[in-house]
């Protein structure tokens, strides 16, 4: 029985898409905007609006937590010094997700997934 499950597996070890996770939070606090899958998107807005809460709170722990999840400190840099004030009015709801079609070799629904300005 799956109960209390809330996590999607994506057909992968612990790890691997705990890993996965990772680098798709910081490449979304990168670049502000990445193209993937519907499914990995919608996991993704909670773990990126997780770093941004943190980044908003601002001491040392939460830098120190950010930097334990993304890859790179130059993003971590980028979220305290630019994103976490960009958001401080804002309550929740740091990204979109805009649908853009299917792939074209399986045919998987692909959105775009953003910050908000």
């Amino acid at each position: 029985m799956r109960h209390g499950v809330v996590t999607k597996r994506f057909d992968r070890p612990i790890g691997y898409r705990q890993m996965m996770f990772r680098n798709l939070v910081t490449e979304i606090l990168d670049h502000e905007k990445i193209n993937t899958t519907e499914p990995k998107a919608k996991v993704l807005r909670s773990l990126t609006d997780k770093m941004i809460t943190l980044a908003k709170t601002g001491g040392l722990h939460a830098r120190r937590q950010a930097l334990a999840y993304i890859m790179d400190a130059r993003v971590t840099e980028k979220l305290f010094k630019e994103l976490g004030p960009r958001y401080a009015e804002r309550h929740g709801g740091y990204t979109r997700i805009i649908k853009t079609g299917m792939r074209m070799g399986d045919g998987a629904s692909m959105v775009q997934i953003e910050l908000v300005k």
